[in-house]
Formats: structure tokens, sequence, C-alpha cells
């Protein structure tokens, strides 16, 4: 299986889960230090290969896509998991504001429709693709569209690729994560924060006040969901948006 987007927050807890599983498991990052640092870390618990690429480069696409071919010769489980995320106001009178609004949305949907085209001749009758959307590709929030507007992508690719692939016989869903504490979560609290006037505790209290379970996700609380997914216990589902939210969104 091939997992985008390994060494940030969520893609180690589910590199940790699949290594678990004792899958052949191959793990991609732009960032090569913490890349090779997880899969030294994830060795003992099975086959992890790391492949460094920035998929957003055809040159890096093609190469990995040429790479995986020649080590493993087929690919059952893709999970697209690398994306990033920062706040893009639509007031922005930035010389680069439109730029960094549409690098956004190629690098988390343009790089994961890439990828998943690359890597289809090396899938077989019954693999599994799973895109990482978000609460935010169901609903909006402020200051964010091209985040936002990104993972409504997603979840419109995913639909479409489940359609477009059933007669191959490969299932496409996709994750809808809540809030969860990384990183990059944690810094769009500080944006919001600082937009709003307000202290990061203030917007945090905010936020857990609307989901039905209160409390901050952590990484390693959707891995799950990905592993059922990818799992023959979910063959009955395709073109699904899955929301893991503590209930934020019910869908």
């Amino acid at each position: 299986m091939v997992l985008t987007g390994a060494a940030g927050g969520i893609g180690r807890a589910l590199a940790s889960a699949f290594a678990g599983q004792g899958v052949r498991l191959i793990i991609t990052d732009r960032d090569t230090t913490a890349l090779h640092r997880l899969a030294e870390e994830l060795g003992a618990q099975g086959e992890v290969t790391p492949i460094a690429a920035d998929l957003s480069a055809q040159g890096d696409l093609q190469a990995f896509s040429a790479n995986l071919q020649a080590r493993h010769g087929h690919v059952d489980v893709l999970v697209n998991n690398a994306g990033t995320e920062y706040p893009t106001p639509i007031a922005d009178s930035a010389a680069d504001a439109s730029a960094r609004w549409s690098a956004l949305l190629d690098n988390n949907v343009g790089s994961m429709m890439r990828l998943t085209r690359a890597l289809l001749p090396l899938m077989p009758h019954g693999a599994s693709v799973i895109n990482q959307s978000s609460i935010w590709g169901l609903t909006g929030v402020a200051d964010f569209s091209a985040y936002v507007a990104s993972k409504h992508a997603v979840i419109g690719l995913t639909r479409s690729l489940a359609w477009e692939l059933a007669p191959r016989g490969i299932r496409v869903n996709a994750v809808c994560p809540g809030w969860i504490r990384t990183a990059a979560a944690m810094r769009s609290v500080s944006s919001m924060a600082a937009v709003q006037g307000r202290s990061e505790a203030e917007v945090e209290r905010e936020i857990l006040a609307r989901q039905a379970l209160p409390t901050m996700l952590a990484p390693d609380d959707i891995a799950g969901v990905f592993l059922f997914l990818a799992s023959d216990a979910a063959r009955s589902l395709t073109g699904q948006a899955i929301s893991a939210s503590h209930g934020e969104v019910m869908n």
C-alpha cells in the first residue's frame, strides 16, 4: 500500500497503524529527513519503504510511479493523505494572494488526482483508494476559502472516481476528519484567534462546544477509519465521505 504525506501528524499515525497490520507499506513525503526517520521507527513492525517525493512536481511523480512499479508491481491500497492548510482571506491584497490560493488547491486536489492517475495501472481489481478530506469539505469557514474549496473538491473527485473506477472493481472513499491536535490545526486556531481578536483558548473552547463529544481528537483516533476502508470489511462502501469529527458534523 501507498501512503502520502506520511511525515505529518496524521500521516505518522496512519503509517504506524498500517505498519502494525504487517502490510507492505510505501510511505512518501517531501520532508526526506522526517520520512526516513519514520521508516526507521516503523521498520521493526514490518516492511516499510520510504520514497521521498514532491508529488506536485511532474518529474518526482513519474519517478515515484516508476520506482513503485519496479519494486512492487501493484498497489492494493492508496491513501492520499498529503495536503497543506493556511488562511487565504478573500480581502488579501498581497501580490501573491491569488498564486497562494491556486497553489493550495493544486497541492490538495491536483496532486491527489495526478498520483491516482499515475498509479491506476498498478491497481488490481479490489483495490481501495482513500482520500483525505475534512469536515470543512462538508461545511465552510471564514478566511480559509482555498482550503475549504480544496476539501469540497476532494469529495467531488472521490464521488466521480467511485463511478469511474467501479467497472475495474476499485473502491474510492474519503475521510473527513474534524479538529485533530496537529501542528497544522493549531496554526489554524492561532490564525483564527488573531483575526477575531480572541485568545486561542477561547477559539478552542468554541470549537469543542460544537462537538457531541467535546474533546480534541488525536491523530491516532481516526486511524481505524482508514484501516476499515482499506479492508475487505468495507467492500460495500464506495463514493462515501465519512465524517470523523466527534459529532461536529453528522451526515
